[in-house]
């Protein structure tokens, strides 16, 4: 069993933003276009520091507006998985269906927004999954700000019309939602639905593991690992990091393996560290993004705690290091 690394220790880790990345399997225009579309609609402006962001609606393309313009030289960066599933309970292979949360990961997902409840969130991302979308909603009703998460619509017109808000101070105090396929949890192909201890008994443990651990082994017609970082780490760096560039603070709820991947990125780490990695289901992780680096800060949960946060070997040398220092 991996060894947990408390908050404390984690605070000081920084990994600087890797300058080259792969070409992702998916074109950049279809990935850019849902936030071109929500860009048309909403922007966040600058305020001090200290000040969650203003949204304002772009009623017409001719309306003149003052450019956004970065309002701290940091943000912060939250990251949870999503709260227990239907099918985690009945210990099925979930992957892209799209099952919503047990009563249990309701909980989490509370209890998830207590813990981030003094953490400033302006823009929140969430998979296209629903037990993704709840443990958002969910979470962001614990916050202090008491602002309302608000979905948004750009699948059409219409769609983007309908769900027009025209009271300025209810825009002031609500948080755009994206929701985006991206972040979706890896597609398990003809695993999907099937219990994985039946699976096990059919193909083997060992085949099983491969498929759900190995970086590039995937399922019988289903994502490996590597893919699923592809189109994840492509989005966060086209659409998620430029955010957090501007200082807006960001709140992304997705799933095990997208969320596994924006870690390998943000903490460098190699293809064989990621496939140790183990997140739990509703329990935050928080970075600070400053001078293009990303500080984790670890879980706001008690060191303690069961499985905040499964580390490798290379990050025990970090831990070893920062071990010496306070010493």
């Amino acid at each position: 069993m991996a060894t947990v690394v408390s908050h404390q220790l984690i605070g000081s880790f920084a990994s600087h933003i890797p300058s080259n990345s792969k070409p992702s399997l998916f074109p950049k225009e279809s990935m850019n276009l849902p936030i071109k579309f929500r860009q048309n609609r909403f922007k966040i402006e600058a305020t001090t520091a200290s000040q969650t962001p203003v949204l304002e609606t772009l009623l017409s393309p001719s309306k003149t507006t003052t450019p956004s313009k970065k309002k701290s030289n940091e943000a912060s960066l939250i990251l949870i998985r999503h709260g227990e599933s239907l099918w985690n309970e009945k210990n099925l292979f979930t992957g892209c269906v799209d099952v919503p949360l047990t009563e249990k990961g309701v909980a989490e997902a509370i209890q998830a927004g207590k813990r981030i409840s003094t953490i400033p969130v302006d823009l929140i991302f969430t998979s296209s999954l629903i037990r993704a979308q709840m443990t958002a909603m969910l979470a962001m009703t614990q916050h202090r700000c008491k602002k309302v998460p608000i979905i948004l619509h750009d699948e059409s017109e219409k769609a983007q019309t309908w769900s027009h808000v025209f009271s300025e101070e209810t825009r002031k105090q609500s948080i755009p939602v994206i929701a985006a396929w991206q972040l979706n949890e890896r597609m398990y192909g003809e695993l999907q639905g099937l219990n994985k201890e039946e699976t096990a008994e059919r193909y083997g443990t060992q085949q099983v593991h491969e498929w759900r651990r190995s970086y590039h082994i995937p399922p019988p017609k289903g994502e490996s690992l590597e893919m699923c970082a592809e189109r994840a780490v492509a989005y966060f760096e086209d659409n998620i990091q430029p955010e957090l560039a501007l200082g807006n603070n960001v709140l992304i709820a997705a799933h095990g393996n997208s969320l596994r991947s924006i870690i390998m990125y943000l903490d460098k780490l190699t293809s064989q560290e990621v496939t140790s990695l183990e997140l739990s289901t509703g329990l935050p992780l928080l970075y600070i993004f400053k001078d293009r680096k990303f500080m984790r800060r670890g879980s706001p949960v008690g060191p303690t705690e069961a499985g905040v946060y499964a580390y490798t070997k290379r990050l025990a040398q970090y831990r070893q290091k920062l071990d010496e220092t306070l010493n």
